[in-house]
């Protein structure tokens, strides 16, 4: 017999291409398990040349989804893509979380969001500082970019090795972002309270060159947006020299809140539980 409450069961999805090695299943499966709720999220491979298809079955309802998370390589195209954009999205030129409503696509990134909540959490008080430093000017770099200046940092440095794609996200971003080649990585880090990587160094372990942490303010954070391995070569060097790090998994944890909570009406929260969960499958892999 057919039960009529199956209509009010909401499904979600994370899209990408490859999409296999998406952690988000896990955590989205975690938030509809411990809050009772009935529901799905699954992954959905989608191809380039497909993606404009599997958007236009979202939006006319026909997939039966309610929302989801796009990554690689699709944030750019879900922005052209949805009706209704917000400003994030429009100043990144790129979304990762989508949702219907009122019979309208909407769509906003919320990585940006993702990372101050880690922040916020593993190191309050952050924030009291004037200069930051960020490692990095690709993609993953942006939304980072963003949210550090919307906080009201007043001097982002972005140190890269292409002076010219720092260049790029100073244009982006206005007047309190800075491009800088490496070479003045040392330089910029005088008194700066946040140094952030969002460089792929370290990730699996590859060896990473020694950085020396000395010039920043007391009590500075310095922080990796990579969390495979959990403590990065970034880090460990970060921790030796006497300064306070932040691992990259709570990003990846916080900025899954505001999409659970469009596509399933309740604001689940981050908890140890779930990152042992997470912990665990990165050790199982």
């Amino acid at each position: 017999m057919h039960d009529s409450r199956e209509t009010f069961v909401r499904h979600a999805f994370v899209t990408g291409y490859p999409v296999k090695h998406s952690r988000s299943p896990l955590i989205h499966g975690y938030w509809l398990k411990s809050l009772g709720l009935q529901g799905s999220y699954t992954r959905q491979e989608v191809s380039p040349e497909d993606f404009a298809g599997f958007i236009s079955r979202l939006k006319s309802g026909e997939s039966g989804f309610v929302g989801g998370n796009v990554t690689i390589p699709h944030k750019e195209t879900a922005f052209s893509l949805a009706d209704r954009p917000d400003a994030l999205s429009e100043e990144l030129g790129a979304s990762n979380t989508l949702w219907l409503e009122d019979g309208r696509l909407h769509a906003t990134n919320t990585d940006g969001l993702g990372f101050l909540a880690n922040l916020d959490a593993a190191a309050p008080g952050w924030d009291n500082t004037a200069r930051a430093v960020i490692l990095g000017a690709g993609g993953a770099s942006r939304a980072i970019i963003q949210a550090v200046r919307d906080r009201g940092i007043g001097e982002i440095h972005v140190v890269n090795r292409t002076v010219g794609r720092a260049q790029e996200l100073a244009d982006r971003f206005g007047q309190k972002v800075h491009a800088h080649a490496m070479g003045a990585l040392r330089e910029v880090s005088a008194g700066a309270g946040l140094f952030v990587n969002t460089t792929s160094l370290g990730m699996d372990g590859e060896a990473v060159p020694d950085f020396d942490f000395s010039p920043m303010a007391e009590g500075a954070v310095v922080t990796d947006i990579v969390y495979v391995p959990l403590v990065t070569p970034i880090l460990r060097q970060a921790a030796e020299q006497g300064f306070a790090t932040v691992d990259g998994l709570g990003m990846l944890l916080h900025q899954a809140v505001p999409g659970f909570e469009k596509w399933f009406g309740i604001r689940p929260t981050v908890d140890a539980e779930l990152r042992q969960l997470i912990l665990a499958d990165m050790e199982a892999h």
